[in-house]
């Protein structure tokens, strides 16, 4: 099995603050990975690192086969797709939809004179159709509700048919049913053999897809536990991550957690 991410004693530091500390992770072709852990525990950091936005301070990243530091990064970023709120606030609200998919093909968030080919155009209305969104393809970004918006953005992120999608907290800030929408869409997109490597980062078990196959805990900028997802996401391993007693339950294909009494 390849290795698609492979990450080794990866520190991140910001003046005399630790971001990442010495983190250990490995991503193998086929795994569908959530990131759990509490705020500022450096989830989206490492996302920055797997995303190569970010280089580390210390450590070796290894993404897709390449050395970060050694290769250049705007001809590995294409082969990554990226989905995160930062992102979707460089997309301008007066973008068609259509436009905010089609433009990844060129790497940019508004549309100037870059001339697309009529492949573009039908993949990008392909990937709306497949979360829903194409009857929005017309419609300016920001009249979109945040639940359109999120499903946009993955149709994007896929635009370029990437190897790895990376997914930064996806859900945040939808309704229920909104998340629901999303959860669905996700785990339809994990259960497909076609899919890229899928890595989510999310601060809710219930907002992880049914078909995500690993988790990887983060404490304090480190690495608390990473595995298969029904051997790492106990009470005993959640608790300590997040610095509480908490009940974990699974079903249906679902998990839930809360405060244990």
């Amino acid at each position: 099995m390849s290795s698609v991410l492979d990450l080794q004693a990866v520190t991140v530091r910001r003046g005399t603050k630790t971001i990442l500390d010495s983190v250990d992770w490995q991503v193998n072709e086929g795994e569908r990975w959530v990131i759990l852990g509490r705020n500022g525990a450096g989830k989206t950091t490492l996302l920055q690192i797997a995303a190569a936005r970010m280089h580390p301070t210390a450590g070796s990243a290894d993404l897709l086969g390449e050395r970060m530091g050694r290769t250049d990064v705007f001809g590995l970023r294409p082969r990554i797709g990226l989905a995160s709120a930062a992102l979707a606030e460089q997309i301008p609200a007066s973008e068609t939809v259509r436009n905010v998919v089609v433009t990844a093909a060129y790497g940019v968030t508004g549309r100037w004179t870059e001339t697309y080919e009529e492949f573009d155009t039908e993949r990008a209305d392909d990937l709306l159709a497949a979360f829903d969104v194409l009857p929005l393809a017309d419609r300016l970004f920001g009249t979109l509700s945040e639940g359109e918006r999120k499903r946009v953005q993955i149709a994007r992120a896929l635009m370029t048919d990437p190897e790895l999608l990376l997914l930064d907290e996806p859900a945040a800030g939808l309704d229920l049913g909104g998340r629901e929408e999303l959860v669905g869409a996700l785990s339809e997109l994990a259960a497909d053999p076609a899919s890229p490597v899928l890595v989510l980062v999310t601060h809710h078990v219930e907002e992880i897809p049914p078909g995500f196959t690993h988790v990887l805990l983060l404490k304090d900028g480190g690495v608390h536990r990473a595995g298969p997802l029904h051997e790492v996401l106990t009470a005993e391993n959640l608790s300590a991550a997040f610095g509480l007693p908490l009940f974990v339950a699974h079903g249906g294909g679902r998990w839930m957690a809360r405060a244990a009494r």
